[in-house]
């Protein structure tokens, strides 16, 4: 018996990183899990060849058409929808914020920020209509806990404004039984870097070095750390826990 058993999912940028993860892990412990990403790579293949059940839908986030089309194929193939992940996003543009062109500052939003409220827009109404659901957004301590990042204005803005949605929603929600919370990585070892432009950053570092780093392994993580704290969210362990932002940085965003 899983603890997911019955439970659908959708997971936004299941494709790899920490989407990934968290699907295979969900998948793993019973849900039946739809895959929202620009391309899969081989997350349904694994999951289906552990014996779980998955789909592939195409999503760009961004796209009030494809999270609708996206959320729709999930319940007809499933349907049900008990479990969302808003996990999609990029690193985008760091720059000093005289040298963030707007175009680069918008796409940023778009992504992040656009798209996390498109998936709760368009997933909600069927959470209310199973009776009950959990909602994950995958923030960052970035705009959160720690403001030392150069040049990541949009990024942090970002991720900032989706703790607050989490926190709203928390309100707007609680009374359908639906329970909505924010989880909010520090170093985890993923590609996203790959999605991230740095210019003239060294102009407004404002890192400080830590001696003997007293975090957690040294405040390095791995996608599978992240994807078991979403899976107490998304389980009934998680039951009463709503409206809150859990850090899954090994404490390094205290110091730094």
């Amino acid at each position: 018996m899983g603890t997911l058993d019955g439970k659908v999912a959708i997971v936004t940028g299941a494709g790899s990183g920490i989407g990934q993860a968290t699907a295979i892990r969900f998948a793993r412990e019973g849900a039946k899990v739809a895959i929202a990403d620009l391309s899969e790579e081989d997350t349904r293949s694994r999951i289906e060849r552990a014996g779980g059940k998955a789909i592939f839908v195409r999503c760009d986030v961004s796209k009030a058409d494809d999270v609708r089309r996206a959320v729709e194929q999930t319940v007809e193939k499933f349907g049900r929808l008990d479990i969302v992940v808003a996990n999609a996003g990029i690193n985008g543009v760091w720059a000093p914020i005289d040298e963030l062109e707007p175009a680069e500052f918008d796409k940023t939003i778009a992504i992040n920020l656009r798209g996390t409220y498109l998936t709760l827009h368009f997933a909600v109404p069927h959470l209310k209509r199973a009776g009950a659901g959990s909602i994950i957004i995958m923030s960052s301590v970035n705009g959160n806990r720690s403001f030392a990042t150069a040049g990541a204005t949009a990024y942090s803005a970002s991720k900032a404004a989706q703790v607050a949605i989490a926190k709203m929603m928390a309100i707007e929600l609680g009374r359908h039984q639906i329970r909505v919370n924010a989880v909010c990585p520090g170093a985890i070892h993923t590609n996203i870097q790959q999605s991230t432009t740095k210019r003239d950053t060294e102009q407004v570092d404002a890192k400080v070095k830590v001696e003997n780093n007293p975090a957690v392994n040294d405040g390095q993580g791995e996608p599978n750390d992240v994807a078991d704290v979403c899976l107490f969210l998304a389980s009934g362990l998680g039951r009463h826990v709503s409206g809150v932002e859990i850090y899954v940085d090994g404490g390094m965003s205290l110091v730094r």
